[in-house]
């Protein structure tokens, strides 16, 4: 188990090299003037050759490139060419915000879509199973900003029980665990666990069926194992794959929550991103994308040595 979590390690490295340089490039082919920001109009050429200069946008690609490359690896991200200040300070306050939803949407529909996809998949071909799937099939399709927007209209505008936007009073971006500050949470977790929610119900109401109809499980019930020692099996059996699918929704509910925070203005990484990307602020946006391009290659690290745990055929294949 060691030799294989050490081999995972490794394999990561070449992987966080190859991220950071798809990060740099992507960001460096698209169109626009990174200084356009923060010169005048009239800006002399001196003034520009300044702050080119001052950037490091002077120099060449792969310059460039090595430079970013070695600050990052100290922990300097470069500063924001929109407000000057530290890019590794605002996109850490960001993470913060960013995992606190991600976090409280990943527990609200991996419980709901777990729960959902075994009683479908337990009672399969039952109204029950419709119902489920019909709840699950309805997550994954309805686009999660419209239903952001619809959210924000029932139940703060119509009803006014719950804020619209933000992430505490008087728009604060330090987030304290109060019920004060909760209840901005609410609406963008409810409404970013819908995907997630449908996916992991789909994934697991067919692993459940499947595992039902193998041979071991009729097995199991011949011998006069009892239906919880049976759902016990099953449960294990599709533990790893349930983990994975899991593993990688949370990983897009980190780096793919840019439409969800800029509809409910919280300040995270998506919105700090979207920010980023119409001010052309190289540095941050660089820095967001490295960032979360870490937590997903980490996230998968974890997930991979937790199959293995649950599953050690798979550190034999």
């Amino acid at each position: 188990m060691l030799s294989f979590i050490l081999r995972r390690v490794l394999y990561t490295v070449p992987i966080m090299l190859g991220v950071s340089l798809v990060c740099f490039a992507l960001v460096h082919i698209s169109p626009g003037d990174p200084l356009v920001s923060i010169l005048p109009p009239d800006a002399s050429v001196e003034l520009q050759e300044q702050m080119m200069a001052i950037y490091g946008f002077d120099k060449s690609y792969p310059e460039q490139f090595l430079r970013w490359l070695g600050l990052a690896l100290q922990g300097d991200l470069g500063n924001s060419i929109a407000s000057g200040r530290p890019v590794a300070s605002e996109v850490l306050n960001a993470v913060g915000n960013t995992l606190v939803l991600a976090v409280t949407a990943t527990i609200i529909g991996f419980t709901l879509g777990g729960l959902f996809g075994f009683v479908a998949g337990y009672f399969r071909d039952s109204w029950i199973d419709k119902l489920a799937t019909a709840i699950s099939v309805v997550g994954v399709s309805v686009p999660h900003y419209w239903l952001g927007m619809v959210m924000v209209i029932i139940f703060s505008v119509e009803l006014r029980w719950l804020p619209a936007t933000g992430a505490g009073p008087g728009g604060s971006s330090q987030w304290v665990w109060d019920w004060e500050h909760m209840q901005y949470l609410i609406l963008p977790a409810v409404t970013m666990s819908v995907i997630p929610m449908g996916i992991v119900a789909r994934t697991v109401r067919a692993l459940v069926a499947d595992i039902l109809q193998q041979e071991f499980v009729s097995g199991l019930r011949a011998k006069g194992l009892l239906d919880r020692g049976v759902l016990a099996h099953v449960i294990k059996n599709a533990a790893p794959t349930a983990l994975a699918v899991m593993g990688l929704q949370l990983g897009y509910l980190l780096g793919g929550s840019i439409l969800i925070e800029t509809v409910f203005s919280w300040p995270g990484t998506g919105f700090l991103l979207g920010q980023a990307i119409f001010q052309r602020d190289l540095p941050l946006l660089q820095g967001t994308i490295l960032v979360l391009a870490m937590f997903f290659v980490i996230l998968n690290l974890l997930v991979d040595v937790a199959q293995t745990s649950l599953d050690p055929r798979l550190q034999r294949g």
